[in-house]
């Protein structure tokens, strides 16, 4: 429960790398809810340099019916910048890969956006595979409030 603080700092750094802090809602609290309440959804790893928390991997697990296996969804993967190039990112990468292999997983995915190079790079030179064929699709609140009025 320490490192919620500062999981939650570093998610307002990718927010910010990112350029999506107005999409930003998540207070330490409702982390902590969701990490640790009754019906736990995410898992969290963190990476530490000298006793403090300078990256986090989230996960959580989903489902594939064409393989008829859980998979895991990597939520976010990200490393202070003034840590970056140390192996951090690379460690809690292989341990979500890991996690996923030993469990029997079918698969593994993630997002990055277009624009973001490095991180593409990242994971091209892990193996990668790049889905141009799929498009996310997305409702926010406003959008389930809508549907779930009718």
């Amino acid at each position: 429960p320490s490192d919620v603080n500062s999981i939650l700092e570093l998610s307002r750094g990718i927010a910010e790398y990112e350029k999506l802090t107005h999409q930003l809602e998540i207070d330490e609290s409702r982390l902590h809810q969701s990490l640790f309440g009754d019906n736990p959804v995410p898992r969290a790893l963190v990476a530490e340099s000298k006793g403090s928390v300078v990256g986090y991997a989230i996960y959580f697990y989903n489902y594939s019916t064409f393989i008829g296996k859980p998979g895991i969804y990597l939520e976010d993967l990200y490393v202070d910048p003034d840590y970056r190039g140390k192996g951090h990112g690379n460690a809690l990468f292989k341990t979500v890969a890991k996690i996923a292999y030993d469990e029997d997983c079918g698969r593994m995915e993630w997002m990055a956006l277009d624009w973001n190079e490095p991180a593409l790079e990242f994971y091209r030179e892990r193996g990668a595979q790049l889905l141009d064929e799929w498009r996310l699709l997305r409702f926010t609140r406003p959008e389930l409030e809508a549907i779930a009025a009718q």
